[in-house]
Protein backbone atom coordinates (compact mmCIF):
# COMPACT_ATOMS: atom_id res chain seq x y z
CA UNK A 1 0.00 0.00 0.00
CA UNK A 2 1.09 3.53 -0.42
CA UNK A 3 1.24 5.63 2.91
CA UNK A 4 2.02 8.82 3.62
CA UNK A 5 3.15 10.10 6.95
CA UNK A 6 2.67 14.14 8.41
CA UNK A 7 5.44 14.34 10.89
CA UNK A 8 9.22 12.70 12.01
CA UNK A 9 9.27 13.08 15.49
CA UNK A 10 9.15 9.82 17.52
CA UNK A 11 5.79 8.33 16.72
CA UNK A 12 5.70 9.40 12.57
CA UNK A 13 8.89 8.04 12.32
CA UNK A 14 8.48 4.85 13.86
CA UNK A 15 5.67 4.65 12.00
CA UNK A 16 6.89 5.28 8.68
CA UNK A 17 9.91 2.89 9.16
CA UNK A 18 8.23 0.33 10.46
CA UNK A 19 5.70 0.61 7.92
CA UNK A 20 7.62 0.82 5.37
CA UNK A 21 9.92 -2.03 6.48
CA UNK A 22 6.75 -4.28 6.10
CA UNK A 23 7.13 -3.16 2.57
CA UNK A 24 4.48 -0.42 2.67
CA UNK A 25 6.08 2.09 -0.43
CA UNK A 26 5.92 5.32 2.77
CA UNK A 27 6.65 8.61 1.94
CA UNK A 28 7.03 11.21 5.17
CA UNK A 29 6.75 15.09 4.93
CA UNK A 30 7.99 17.31 7.10
CA UNK A 31 9.10 21.13 7.13
CA UNK A 32 12.11 21.08 8.79
CA UNK A 33 14.28 20.57 5.77
CA UNK A 34 17.91 19.88 7.68
CA UNK A 35 15.85 16.76 9.39
CA UNK A 36 14.55 15.86 5.68
CA UNK A 37 18.48 16.39 4.68
CA UNK A 38 19.34 13.94 7.60
CA UNK A 39 17.07 11.20 7.32
CA UNK A 40 17.73 11.01 3.66
CA UNK A 41 21.07 10.32 4.73
CA UNK A 42 20.20 7.35 6.81
CA UNK A 43 21.02 9.26 10.11
CA UNK A 44 18.30 9.54 12.85
CA UNK A 45 17.74 13.23 14.08
CA UNK A 46 16.76 11.30 17.62
CA UNK A 47 17.89 9.18 19.69
CA UNK A 48 15.86 5.41 19.37
CA UNK A 49 17.80 2.49 19.86
CA UNK A 50 17.73 0.39 16.30
CA UNK A 51 16.31 3.27 14.39
CA UNK A 52 18.75 3.84 12.15
CA UNK A 53 19.52 0.16 11.51
CA UNK A 54 15.43 -0.06 10.74
CA UNK A 55 16.08 2.83 8.52
CA UNK A 56 18.64 1.22 6.43
CA UNK A 57 16.52 -2.08 6.21
CA UNK A 58 13.55 0.21 4.89
CA UNK A 59 15.41 2.35 2.29
CA UNK A 60 13.98 1.32 -0.77
CA UNK A 61 10.41 1.86 0.63
CA UNK A 62 11.44 5.36 1.85
CA UNK A 63 10.89 8.48 0.97
CA UNK A 64 11.55 12.30 2.90
CA UNK A 65 10.47 15.35 1.57
CA UNK A 66 9.03 18.92 3.08
CA UNK A 67 6.01 18.54 0.04
CA UNK A 68 2.73 17.92 0.69
CA UNK A 69 2.48 17.58 -3.28
CA UNK A 70 4.94 14.91 -3.44
CA UNK A 71 4.00 13.01 -0.55
CA UNK A 72 -0.07 12.72 -0.63
CA UNK A 73 -1.25 12.29 -3.66
CA UNK A 74 -2.12 8.38 -4.50
CA UNK A 75 -2.08 7.88 -1.15
CA UNK A 76 -4.11 4.78 0.45
CA UNK A 77 -3.75 5.96 4.49
CA UNK A 78 -2.16 9.42 5.39
CA UNK A 79 -0.72 9.75 8.72
CA UNK A 80 -0.87 12.73 11.07
CA UNK A 81 1.36 12.42 13.66
CA UNK A 82 2.26 16.44 14.28
CA UNK A 83 3.25 18.02 18.07
CA UNK A 84 -0.24 18.57 20.36
CA UNK A 85 1.09 20.12 23.08
CA UNK A 86 -0.59 21.33 25.79
CA UNK A 87 -1.74 24.68 25.95
CA UNK A 88 -2.30 27.10 29.09
CA UNK A 89 -5.66 25.80 30.33
CA UNK A 90 -4.25 21.98 29.71
CA UNK A 91 -6.47 21.20 26.51
CA UNK A 92 -4.01 20.31 23.82
CA UNK A 93 -2.90 23.01 21.11
CA UNK A 94 -4.16 21.94 17.47
CA UNK A 95 -2.81 24.22 15.47
CA UNK A 96 -0.27 22.17 14.15
CA UNK A 97 -2.95 19.24 14.01
CA UNK A 98 -5.19 22.16 11.72
CA UNK A 99 -2.14 23.51 9.26
CA UNK A 100 -1.54 19.74 8.31
CA UNK A 101 -5.03 18.73 7.88
CA UNK A 102 -5.26 21.85 5.72
CA UNK A 103 -2.02 20.82 3.86
CA UNK A 104 -3.45 17.07 3.39
CA UNK A 105 -6.31 18.69 1.91
CA UNK A 106 -5.08 20.35 -1.01
CA UNK A 107 -2.98 17.46 -2.32
CA UNK A 108 -5.67 14.75 -2.03
CA UNK A 109 -6.93 13.13 -5.46
CA UNK A 110 -6.98 9.35 -4.51
CA UNK A 111 -10.58 8.09 -4.97
CA UNK A 112 -9.92 7.03 -1.36
CA UNK A 113 -7.82 7.51 1.07
CA UNK A 114 -7.96 7.14 4.91
CA UNK A 115 -6.74 9.94 6.91
CA UNK A 116 -5.57 8.68 10.14
CA UNK A 117 -4.81 10.99 13.37
CA UNK A 118 -1.82 8.91 15.25
CA UNK A 119 -1.28 12.31 17.39
CA UNK A 120 -2.81 12.21 20.60
CA UNK A 121 -6.05 14.34 20.46
CA UNK A 122 -8.99 15.07 22.34
CA UNK A 123 -12.05 13.23 21.99
CA UNK A 124 -13.80 14.35 19.02
CA UNK A 125 -10.87 15.87 17.06
CA UNK A 126 -11.55 13.22 14.10
CA UNK A 127 -14.98 14.84 13.74
CA UNK A 128 -13.32 18.29 13.32
CA UNK A 129 -9.97 17.57 11.79
CA UNK A 130 -12.73 15.88 8.88
CA UNK A 131 -14.40 19.37 9.08
CA UNK A 132 -10.84 21.01 8.23
CA UNK A 133 -10.38 18.74 4.96
CA UNK A 134 -14.01 18.90 3.76
CA UNK A 135 -13.92 22.81 3.61
CA UNK A 136 -10.41 23.49 2.52
CA UNK A 137 -10.93 20.72 -0.28
CA UNK A 138 -13.93 22.34 -1.40
CA UNK A 139 -12.07 25.32 -1.56
CA UNK A 140 -9.29 24.24 -3.73
CA UNK A 141 -9.69 25.82 -7.15
CA UNK A 142 -7.65 22.39 -8.98
CA UNK A 143 -10.49 20.63 -7.07
CA UNK A 144 -10.51 17.02 -9.01
CA UNK A 145 -13.42 14.85 -9.39
CA UNK A 146 -13.99 11.40 -7.70
CA UNK A 147 -11.65 12.05 -4.51
CA UNK A 148 -13.29 10.35 -1.30
CA UNK A 149 -11.88 10.28 1.90
CA UNK A 150 -12.72 9.98 5.70
CA UNK A 151 -10.98 10.20 8.96
CA UNK A 152 -10.12 7.37 11.42
CA UNK A 153 -8.04 7.01 14.86
CA UNK A 154 -5.17 4.80 15.10
CA UNK A 155 -3.44 5.77 18.60
CA UNK A 156 -0.18 4.83 19.46
CA UNK A 157 1.05 3.13 22.81
CA UNK A 158 5.16 3.41 21.66
CA UNK A 159 7.84 3.74 24.71
CA UNK A 160 10.61 5.74 23.95
CA UNK A 161 13.00 3.94 23.94
CA UNK A 162 11.68 0.55 22.85
CA UNK A 163 9.68 2.02 20.14
CA UNK A 164 10.42 -0.12 17.32
CA UNK A 165 9.59 -3.08 19.25
CA UNK A 166 6.18 -1.65 20.24
CA UNK A 167 5.50 -1.40 16.83
CA UNK A 168 6.01 -4.80 15.13
CA UNK A 169 5.05 -6.79 18.20
CA UNK A 170 1.78 -4.38 20.31
CA UNK A 171 0.25 -5.69 22.77
CA UNK A 172 -2.64 -4.47 20.56
CA UNK A 173 -3.81 -2.26 18.01
CA UNK A 174 -6.85 -0.27 18.16
CA UNK A 175 -8.10 1.64 14.94
CA UNK A 176 -11.36 3.66 15.05
CA UNK A 177 -13.85 5.04 12.88
CA UNK A 178 -17.38 5.86 11.37
CA UNK A 179 -16.47 4.95 8.07
CA UNK A 180 -16.58 1.00 8.06
CA UNK A 181 -14.42 1.46 4.59
CA UNK A 182 -11.81 2.95 6.49
CA UNK A 183 -11.55 0.18 9.09
CA UNK A 184 -10.96 -2.58 6.31
CA UNK A 185 -8.34 -0.25 4.65
CA UNK A 186 -6.52 -0.13 7.73
CA UNK A 187 -7.26 -3.79 8.89
CA UNK A 188 -5.39 -4.49 5.69
CA UNK A 189 -2.04 -2.11 6.35
CA UNK A 190 -1.36 -4.25 9.52
CA UNK A 191 -2.33 -7.37 8.99
CA UNK A 192 1.49 -8.33 8.31
CA UNK A 193 1.85 -7.17 12.12
CA UNK A 194 -1.86 -8.48 13.11
CA UNK A 195 -0.72 -12.00 11.72
CA UNK A 196 3.01 -11.55 12.73
CA UNK A 197 3.79 -12.78 9.27
CA UNK A 198 6.87 -10.52 8.45
CA UNK A 199 10.59 -11.78 8.37
CA UNK A 200 11.89 -9.93 11.83
CA UNK A 201 14.57 -7.05 11.88
CA UNK A 202 17.94 -9.05 12.01
CA UNK A 203 18.73 -6.40 14.97
CA UNK A 204 15.30 -7.21 16.74
CA UNK A 205 13.68 -10.93 16.47
CA UNK A 206 10.08 -11.99 17.45
CA UNK A 207 9.22 -12.57 21.14
CA UNK A 208 8.42 -15.82 21.33
CA UNK A 209 5.04 -15.39 22.92
CA UNK A 210 3.83 -12.88 19.75
CA UNK A 211 1.89 -14.94 17.24
CA UNK A 212 -0.76 -12.51 16.25
CA UNK A 213 -1.36 -9.63 17.70
CA UNK A 214 -5.15 -8.26 19.16
CA UNK A 215 -7.05 -5.92 16.65
CA UNK A 216 -9.63 -3.16 18.75
CA UNK A 217 -11.58 -2.22 15.78
CA UNK A 218 -14.43 0.85 16.86
CA UNK A 219 -15.82 3.96 16.46
CA UNK A 220 -13.75 7.02 16.33
CA UNK A 221 -14.35 8.56 19.32
CA UNK A 222 -14.21 5.09 21.61
CA UNK A 223 -10.78 5.24 19.44
CA UNK A 224 -9.71 8.83 21.04
CA UNK A 225 -10.54 7.98 24.58
CA UNK A 226 -8.87 4.48 24.68
CA UNK A 227 -5.10 6.57 24.52
CA UNK A 228 -6.16 8.98 27.51
CA UNK A 229 -7.68 6.12 29.61
CA UNK A 230 -4.52 4.14 28.83
CA UNK A 231 -2.06 6.63 29.64
CA UNK A 232 -3.96 8.15 32.93
CA UNK A 233 -4.15 4.63 34.32
CA UNK A 234 -0.54 4.01 33.95
CA UNK A 235 0.56 7.66 35.34
CA UNK A 236 -2.69 6.79 38.35
CA UNK A 237 -0.24 3.51 38.97
CA UNK A 238 3.07 5.14 39.48
CA UNK A 239 1.38 7.29 41.61
CA UNK A 240 -0.07 5.11 43.85
CA UNK A 241 3.49 3.33 44.05
CA UNK A 242 4.86 6.79 45.25
CA UNK A 243 1.76 7.66 47.26
CA UNK A 244 2.48 4.10 49.48
CA UNK A 245 6.08 4.85 48.70
CA UNK A 246 5.90 7.63 51.57
CA UNK A 247 3.78 5.60 53.87
CA UNK A 248 6.29 3.12 53.75
CA UNK A 249 8.73 5.53 54.62
CA UNK A 250 6.90 6.72 58.26
CA UNK A 251 5.95 3.17 59.45
CA UNK A 252 9.76 1.27 58.43
CA UNK A 253 8.33 -0.60 55.33
CA UNK A 254 10.65 -1.58 52.23
CA UNK A 255 8.48 -0.07 49.48
CA UNK A 256 10.44 -2.38 46.95
CA UNK A 257 8.90 -5.10 49.15
CA UNK A 258 5.70 -4.07 49.02
CA UNK A 259 5.34 -3.31 45.17
CA UNK A 260 6.54 -6.69 44.85
CA UNK A 261 4.04 -8.09 46.64
CA UNK A 262 1.50 -5.95 45.34
CA UNK A 263 2.81 -7.07 42.02
CA UNK A 264 2.65 -10.58 42.22
CA UNK A 265 -1.44 -10.33 42.17
CA UNK A 266 -2.30 -11.04 38.35
CA UNK A 267 -5.05 -8.44 38.96
CA UNK A 268 -2.52 -5.70 39.80
CA UNK A 269 0.83 -6.56 37.91
CA UNK A 270 4.52 -5.86 38.60
CA UNK A 271 4.52 -2.82 36.10
CA UNK A 272 4.27 0.63 36.32
CA UNK A 273 4.88 -0.38 40.62
CA UNK A 274 8.48 1.00 40.74
CA UNK A 275 8.77 3.99 43.12
CA UNK A 276 10.87 7.11 42.32
CA UNK A 277 10.77 10.71 41.18
CA UNK A 278 7.67 9.99 39.15
CA UNK A 279 6.96 10.04 35.38
CA UNK A 280 8.02 12.56 32.84
CA UNK A 281 8.06 12.69 28.99
CA UNK A 282 6.27 13.90 26.44
CA UNK A 283 2.94 11.25 27.00
CA UNK A 284 1.21 11.16 30.91
CA UNK A 285 1.49 15.15 31.77
CA UNK A 286 -0.02 15.81 28.60
CA UNK A 287 -2.50 13.70 28.34
CA UNK A 288 -3.90 13.69 31.75
CA UNK A 289 -4.01 17.48 31.72
CA UNK A 290 -6.08 17.39 28.62
CA UNK A 291 -8.24 14.61 29.88
CA UNK A 292 -8.92 16.98 32.87
CA UNK A 293 -9.56 19.73 30.31
CA UNK A 294 -11.80 17.43 28.07
CA UNK A 295 -13.96 16.54 31.02
CA UNK A 296 -14.43 20.36 32.05
CA UNK A 297 -15.96 20.90 28.58
CA UNK A 298 -18.67 18.43 29.85
CA UNK A 299 -18.47 19.91 33.66
CA UNK A 300 -17.06 16.84 35.18
CA UNK A 301 -14.17 16.95 37.36
CA UNK A 302 -11.20 13.66 37.66
CA UNK A 303 -10.22 14.16 41.00
CA UNK A 304 -8.62 10.38 40.66
CA UNK A 305 -6.59 11.87 37.86
CA UNK A 306 -5.84 15.16 39.37
CA UNK A 307 -4.54 13.30 42.17
CA UNK A 308 -2.20 11.50 40.12
CA UNK A 309 -0.62 15.09 38.76
CA UNK A 310 -0.37 15.84 42.28
CA UNK A 311 1.55 13.34 43.56
CA UNK A 312 3.69 12.96 40.52
CA UNK A 313 4.92 16.34 41.00
CA UNK A 314 5.32 16.50 44.55
CA UNK A 315 7.97 13.31 44.14
CA UNK A 316 10.21 15.99 42.73
CA UNK A 317 10.10 18.14 45.68
CA UNK A 318 10.71 15.31 48.02
CA UNK A 319 13.73 14.01 46.20
CA UNK A 320 14.72 18.01 47.08
CA UNK A 321 13.60 17.57 50.21
CA UNK A 322 15.09 14.41 51.32
CA UNK A 323 18.48 16.22 50.54
CA UNK A 324 18.34 18.86 52.79
CA UNK A 325 17.11 16.97 55.55
CA UNK A 326 20.24 14.79 55.41
CA UNK A 327 22.70 17.71 54.40
CA UNK A 328 20.68 20.57 56.45
CA UNK A 329 21.95 23.58 54.19
CA UNK A 330 22.18 23.47 50.60
CA UNK A 331 23.31 26.63 49.81
CA UNK A 332 27.02 26.43 48.50
CA UNK A 333 26.56 22.67 48.67
CA UNK A 334 27.82 20.67 45.77
CA UNK A 335 25.24 18.20 44.30
CA UNK A 336 25.23 15.75 40.91
CA UNK A 337 22.37 14.19 38.90
CA UNK A 338 22.52 10.86 37.16
CA UNK A 339 21.02 11.34 34.47
CA UNK A 340 18.70 13.69 32.14
CA UNK A 341 16.60 12.34 29.99
CA UNK A 342 12.98 11.44 31.45
CA UNK A 343 14.07 7.44 31.01
CA UNK A 344 16.61 5.97 30.24
CA UNK A 345 17.13 4.78 25.92
CA UNK A 346 15.72 8.23 25.06
CA UNK A 347 17.02 11.82 24.51
CA UNK A 348 13.50 13.38 25.35
CA UNK A 349 14.14 15.89 27.92
CA UNK A 350 10.29 16.77 27.95
CA UNK A 351 8.75 16.78 31.82
CA UNK A 352 12.46 15.25 32.64
CA UNK A 353 12.59 15.09 36.26
CA UNK A 354 15.98 15.97 36.29
CA UNK A 355 14.81 19.43 35.13
CA UNK A 356 12.79 20.98 38.00
CA UNK A 357 15.05 18.93 40.87
CA UNK A 358 17.92 20.72 39.29
CA UNK A 359 16.05 24.14 38.78
CA UNK A 360 14.69 23.63 42.67
CA UNK A 361 18.63 23.16 43.49
CA UNK A 362 19.73 26.03 41.88
CA UNK A 363 16.86 28.25 43.61
CA UNK A 364 18.04 27.10 47.08
CA UNK A 365 21.79 27.91 46.42
CA UNK A 366 23.32 24.63 45.77
CA UNK A 367 26.23 24.32 43.25
CA UNK A 368 24.82 21.31 40.53
CA UNK A 369 26.78 18.84 38.36
CA UNK A 370 24.83 17.38 35.70
CA UNK A 371 25.52 14.59 33.29
CA UNK A 372 23.91 12.20 31.11
CA UNK A 373 25.59 9.80 28.57
CA UNK A 374 22.92 10.69 25.60
CA UNK A 375 20.82 13.41 26.30
CA UNK A 376 23.60 15.93 26.69
CA UNK A 377 23.87 17.29 23.44
CA UNK A 378 19.98 17.80 23.42
CA UNK A 379 20.18 19.45 26.65
CA UNK A 380 22.23 21.97 25.42
CA UNK A 381 20.68 23.29 22.86
CA UNK A 382 17.02 22.53 24.91
CA UNK A 383 18.55 24.27 27.82
CA UNK A 384 20.86 26.67 27.08
CA UNK A 385 20.35 28.54 30.78
CA UNK A 386 21.38 24.86 32.76
CA UNK A 387 24.08 24.08 29.91
CA UNK A 388 26.80 25.25 32.11
CA UNK A 389 26.12 22.52 34.47
CA UNK A 390 27.10 19.75 32.95
CA UNK A 391 30.32 17.37 33.00
CA UNK A 392 31.86 15.44 30.38
CA UNK A 393 32.74 12.56 32.86
CA UNK A 394 31.34 10.38 35.55
CA UNK A 395 34.35 11.28 37.70
CA UNK A 396 34.02 14.99 37.27
CA UNK A 397 30.58 14.84 38.25
CA UNK A 398 31.65 13.19 41.41
CA UNK A 399 34.28 14.75 42.53
CA UNK A 400 33.61 16.86 45.45
CA UNK A 401 30.54 16.42 45.76
CA UNK A 402 28.33 16.55 48.90
CA UNK A 403 25.65 14.44 47.10
CA UNK A 404 24.74 12.45 43.92
CA UNK A 405 21.13 12.00 43.15
CA UNK A 406 20.41 9.13 40.47
CA UNK A 407 17.38 10.19 38.11
CA UNK A 408 17.70 8.18 35.04
CA UNK A 409 18.40 4.54 36.02
CA UNK A 410 20.27 4.39 32.83
CA UNK A 411 22.39 0.89 32.45
CA UNK A 412 25.66 2.66 32.21
CA UNK A 413 24.68 4.18 35.83
CA UNK A 414 23.64 0.36 37.13
CA UNK A 415 27.12 -0.77 36.01
CA UNK A 416 29.08 1.87 37.29
CA UNK A 417 32.23 0.24 39.74
CA UNK A 418 30.80 2.40 42.40
CA UNK A 419 33.55 1.89 44.70
CA UNK A 420 36.01 4.02 42.85
CA UNK A 421 33.50 6.99 43.26
CA UNK A 422 32.77 7.07 47.12
CA UNK A 423 36.91 8.58 47.42
CA UNK A 424 36.15 11.77 44.88
CA UNK A 425 33.25 13.28 47.30
CA UNK A 426 33.16 15.38 50.01
CA UNK A 427 30.60 13.63 51.63
CA UNK A 428 29.45 10.10 50.08
CA UNK A 429 26.17 10.45 50.09
CA UNK A 430 23.66 8.89 47.59
CA UNK A 431 19.84 9.86 46.50
CA UNK A 432 18.37 6.73 44.76
CA UNK A 433 15.76 8.58 42.83
CA UNK A 434 14.99 5.07 40.90
CA UNK A 435 15.16 2.44 43.96
CA UNK A 436 16.66 0.69 41.89
CA UNK A 437 20.42 0.59 43.53
CA UNK A 438 21.84 -2.39 46.10
CA UNK A 439 21.23 -0.18 49.55
CA UNK A 440 23.10 -2.62 51.10
CA UNK A 441 26.05 -2.82 49.15
CA UNK A 442 26.50 0.88 48.38
CA UNK A 443 26.87 1.39 52.36
CA UNK A 444 29.07 -1.18 52.24
CA UNK A 445 30.86 0.61 49.80
CA UNK A 446 31.05 3.52 52.21
CA UNK A 447 28.28 5.70 50.77
CA UNK A 448 25.40 7.19 52.86
CA UNK A 449 22.29 5.66 50.90
CA UNK A 450 19.31 7.80 50.40
CA UNK A 451 16.36 6.29 48.55
CA UNK A 452 13.04 9.00 47.99
CA UNK A 453 10.57 6.62 49.43
CA UNK A 454 12.32 5.46 52.73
Amino acid sequence: MKVCVVGTGYVGLTTGVSLAFLGHEVTCVDLDQAKVDMLTAGRCPIYEPGMEELLAEAAPNLTFTTSYADAVPGADVVFVAVQTPSADDGSPDLRYLRSAAESVAQALNNDFTVVVNKSTVPIGSGNWVDAILRDSFEQRADRPAGVEFAVASNPEFLREGNAIADTLYPDRIVIGSDNPRSLEVLNRLYRPIINQTFTPPAFLTRPEDVNAVPLVSTDLASAELIKYAANAFLALKISYANEIGQLAAKVGADITEVARGMGLDQRIGSRFLQPGVGWGGSCFGKDTKALIATAGEYNLEMPIVKAARDVNQRQRAIAVERLQDELRILKGRKIGLLGLAFKPNTDDLRDAPALDIANSLIARGARVKLHDPVASERFRTEQPELAAYLTSTIDELFADCDAVVLVTEWAQYLELDWSKFVGLMRTPIVLDGRHVLDADRMRRLGYRYLAVAG
